[in-house]
């Protein structure tokens, strides 16, 4: 819904019409996904500011390009263990996460 005094339709306002409200099946997987989207983006941008490419990346970290290449396009689930290998021994990084409940 729009507000009255701006016109001015928020993201969840969207969120809520197109999958539903939070707590709802198809809203909770829109959010898992965008969760992941936003994992893939943020190892993406760290592996550019540091100047490697995927391979590089990969090859610290043990694994291949293409695995590299499908997290930062949000396409594979990624284990929390290769996860931390990726961001401590590929990029060099800490992980800091928080819980919301």
């Amino acid at each position: 819904m729009k507000s009255k005094e701006n016109n001015i339709t928020t993201l969840n306002e969207i969120l809520d019409n197109k999958y539903g409200k939070r707590g709802s099946k198809k809203r909770e997987v829109w959010e898992q996904e965008f969760e992941s989207f936003q994992l893939g983006v943020l190892i993406e941008d760290a592996r550019n500011k540091l100047g490697m490419t995927q391979e590089e990346l990969a090859l610290k970290c043990g694994t291949n390009k293409s695995y590299i290449s499908r997290i930062e396009n949000n396409a594979s689930d990624i284990r929390l263990s290769t996860l931390m290998k990726i961001i401590r021994t590929g990029l060099g990084g800490h992980l800091k996460l928080t819980l919301e409940i």
